[in-house]
C-alpha cells in the first residue's frame, strides 16, 4: 500500500514537472518592492549567501595516538564553511545562489574555488588577492571518532568581507528573495549588510554559528527592534539551544537564560518534548520581542522548533513571483504531492502581538557518519525550498531531511541530494509535527 501511493505520488510529480505552482505563496512577496518584483519575474533573482568558505583538514587516527611521534591514520580535506555549506546544499536541490566570500591565491583556495565552479555557481562576488589567507581549519579526532582538538585559521574572513567590499554586489542583494548572514563577519560588515537589505525590504536569514558570535546579533538589533515586519530585513534567525541562550542574553543585557539537559531518559517523548520547549520559551520570546520573525531552534537529534510571533499564518506563507527554473519547479513539485500545504487546522483566528506559536518537527533516525554540516544543511534546505515556493512548514521538513542525509555522508554536504529521497523523508517529519505552543504571553 505504502509502496503503491508512493509510486503513485511519484507520477504525478512527473505530470507535474513543467507546470507553474498552483498556489503560489504569500509570505516574502509584501516586503519586496514593486521594481524587484519585476527582476524576480524576469529571472535575474539569486539568493545571496555572505560569509566563509574554508578548507577543513581531518586527521583521523587508525590508533590511539601518541604524543612526540606521527600516528597512522588518514588525512582529507573536506570543503567547510558554514555559508559555503549552506549554497552548496542549496545548489545541489536546484537553487543558484550568489556568494560573497574571500580566498586566497593559494592551494586551499583554489580546490575551494574548483569545486565552486564545477557546481557552475557565480565566482564574482568572491574576492581572491596575494594577501589573503584561505581560511582553514585543521581538526584532530581520537579513535571513536569525536574532535580531539583543532585549529582555525580564519581571520580572513573578518578581514577581507568588508562593508566595501559587500556595497559592490548591493544591486545582487535588492533583487534577492532573500539574504543569508553568518555571525562570522565582522560587525560593520553585519550591520552594512542589514542597511543594504533594508532599502530594497529583502528578508535577511542570520546564522549565528557559535555561542561566542551569536552575541553579534547585537550589533544589527537596531534594524530589528521596534520595526515592523515589513521594514524589518532580519526575519529568520537559526540557532541551537545553546545560541539562543546566548542570544537572548545578548539582546536582554544580562545573563538571565542558561543551557540545561532534556529531562531524563524515563521521560515520554511528548513529555520530554513540551519540557525542552517550556524551558527554552522565554529566551524564544526574547528574540521574538526584538522584531525577528521566525526562530528556528535546531535540537540535533530532538528535531526543530519552528516559533512566531503570531499565529499560524506565518508559517504557512512563501512568495511568489520568482522565475523558476526546471530544477526548483521539481523541489517545488515533488515536495507539495509529498507535503500538502495546511496539514495542522488554522485555529488561530487572530493575530496579535503578544501571541507565541510554535510547531515541533522530530528528526528522524539516521546511521550517523559524522555529525557536522547537518545544522548547515537544516538552513540550506530550508532557504532552497522557501525560494522554490515552498511555505515554511514544508520548508522546514525538507531541511530536516536534508540534514539527515548530511550526517549520513562524509561530506558536509552530500556530494548528491536524491530528491526522492528528500520528499520521502520530508512527508515523515511533515506528518509528525505538531502545535507545542500557541498562547498569549502577556
Amino acid at each position: 500500500m505504502e509502496s503503491s501511493a508512493r509510486s503513485r505520488r511519484r507520477l504525478d510529480c512527473i505530470s507535474r514537472h513543467l507546470s507553474v505552482p498552483p498556489h503560489p505563496n504569500h509570505f516574502l512577496q509584501p516586503v519586496l518592492l514593486s521594481s524587484v518584483q519585476n527582476k524576480l519575474k524576469s529571472g535575474d533573482s539569486e539568493p545571496v549567501i555572505i560569509g566563509g568558505m574554508v578548507l577543513d583538514i581531518h586527521a583521523i587516527p587508525s590508533i590511539p595516538a601518541n604524543p612526540g611521534t606521527t600516528t597512522p591514520g588518514k588525512v582529507n580535506y573536506v570543503l567547510g564553511g558554514v555559508a559555503r555549506n549552506i549554497a552548496d546544499c542549496m545548489s545541489k536541490l536546484g537553487t543558484k545562489p550568489f556568494m560573497i566570500s574571500v580566498l586566497g591565491l593559494d592551494m586551499a583556495g583554489s580546490l575551494l574555488l574548483e569545486h565552486w565552479k564545477s557546481a557552475e555557481l557565480s565566482t564574482e562576488g568572491i574576492l581572491r588577492q596575494q594577501d589573503i589567507k584561505t581560511p582553514v581549519v585543521s581538526n584532530i579526532f581520537d579513535a571513536s571518532g569525536e574532535s580531539a582538538a583543532a585549529v582555525a585559521s580564519a581571520e580572513a574572513i573578518e578581514k577581507f568581507i568588508t562593508p566595501n567590499w559587500i556595497q559592490q554586489f548591493k544591486h545582487n542583494i535588492h533583487s534577492a528573495p532573500v539574504l543569508m548572514i553568518d555571525s562570522n563577519l565582522n560587525l560593520p560588515a553585519l550591520e552594512a549588510s542589514c542597511r543594504i537589505a533594508a532599502v530594497s525590504k529583502i528578508p535577511v536569514w542570520f546564522e549565528p554559528v557559535s555561542v561566542v558570535k551569536s552575541g553579534r546579533i547585537v550589533s544589527i538589533a537596531q534594524y530589528v527592534s521596534f520595526i515592523s515586519f515589513y521594514t524589518c530585513p532580519v526575519t529568520f534567525v537559526s540557532p541551537n539551544e545553546d545560541e539562543l541562550t546566548a542570544m537572548a542574553n545578548a539582546l536582554s543585557g544580562g545573563n538571565l537564560f542558561s543551557s540545561s539537559p532534556i529531562e531524563s531518559e524515563n521521560s515520554s517523548y511528548n513529555s520530554s518534548i513540551e519540557s525542552l520547549f517550556q524551558r527554552l520559551k522565554p529566551a524564544i520570546w526574547v528574540l521574538l520581542k526584538h522584531g525577528i520573525k521566525i526562530v528556528v531552534v535546531t535540537l540535533g537529534s530532538n528535531g526543530v522548533f519552528l516559533c512566531s510571533k503570531g499565529g499560524l499564518s506565518v508559517m504557512r506563507v512563501g512568495h511568489e513571483g520568482i522565475k523558476r527554473d526546471a530544477s526548483s519547479r521539481q523541489l517545488y513539485n515533488t515536495v507539495a504531492v509529498a507535503c500538502p500545504p495546511n496539514l495542522i487546522p488554522d485555529f488561530a483566528k487572530s493575530e496579535n502581538s503578544s501571541l507565541l506559536f510554535a510547531v515541533h518537527f522530530p528528526a528522524l533516525p539516521a546511521s550517523v557518519v559524522r555529525l557536522t554540516g547537518a545544522g548547515d544543511c537544516l538552513v540550506g534546505g530550508t532557504l532552497s525550498s522557501i525560494c522554490a515556493g515552498l511555505d515554511l512548514m514544508q520548508s522546514v521538513a525538507v531541511g530536516i531531511a536534508a540534514a539527515k542525509a548530511a550526517v549520513e555522508s562524509e561530506t558536509n554536504v552530500p556530494h548528491v541530494l536524491n530528491l526522492a529521497a528528500i520528499a520521502d523523508d520530508a512527508e515523515l517529519i511533515y506528518s509528525a509535527a505538531k502545535v507545542v505552543c500557541h498562547e498569549s504571553m502577556l
